[in-house]
């Protein structure tokens, strides 16, 4: 019962999360904000990943245990969030480039524009974390949560990046946020891959 709650989590927060991320890339390209394009694609990681945790769910709950074939539930949840602590890494690969690339390459900004869908992504992360808090013992839905985090922490550091902009004209601190924020989520990643992967290998100590 508790996984098919998951699953049902998990799917609304997919849907949520795909529509915020088409509309934060679109306006990206249109304002010229690498900041709320960057966190649009980002954010069309984690739809990626998130879908993989709803399939998860959904293949656990059809065919883990049928009259043809039975496997262990647990484990391939745990899959699925190793899975997708490899696609926060590559998330923060990307944050890390495309952040040292705009420190040496600034482009002008509509800021002002910027700065409202930025918000409304902020917005949608905050109710998708609110969605999946709680389940720590799951290795699947707290990938999934890891992510909504991440992606809360890339719209807030292109929100302070955005306004700073806007007061002061500054524009390589949205370069500096985006870097530290690189660093963060390899640290959620390396974390969920070290706990996913010990459950994967039957980790005990002796």
């Amino acid at each position: 019962m508790r996984h098919n709650n998951n699953e049902t989590r998990s799917k609304l927060v997919v849907l949520i999360t795909a529509v915020t991320m088409v509309l934060e890339i679109t306006f990206g390209y249109w304002t010229n904000s690498m900041a709320l394009l960057a966190d649009g694609w980002h954010m069309a990681s984690h739809v990626f990943a998130l879908g993989l945790a709803w399939l998860a769910y959904f293949v656990v709950r059809k065919y883990a245990n049928t009259e043809k074939q039975t496997f262990d539930g647990k484990k391939l949840l745990s899959l699925s969030g190793f899975a997708s602590a490899i696609s926060l890494l590559a998330v923060a690969v990307f944050m890390s480039i495309e952040s040292v690339s705009r420190l040496f390459n600034p482009l002008e900004i509509q800021f002002r524009e910027a700065i409202i869908v930025a918000v409304i992504g902020l917005a949608v992360n905050v109710l998708s974390a609110y969605f999946l808090h709680g389940e720590y013992n799951d290795h699947n839905i707290r990938a999934a949560y890891l992510h909504v985090l991440a992606d809360a922490l890339t719209s807030i550091a292109a929100i302070a990046a955005l306004t700073i902009g806007v007061i002061w004209k500054i524009y390589w601190l949205d370069c500096v946020i985006g870097i530290v924020g690189a660093i963060v989520i390899t640290k959620w990643a390396l974390s969920l891959m070290w706990s996913a992967g010990k459950e994967l290998v039957d980790y005990k100590k002796i």
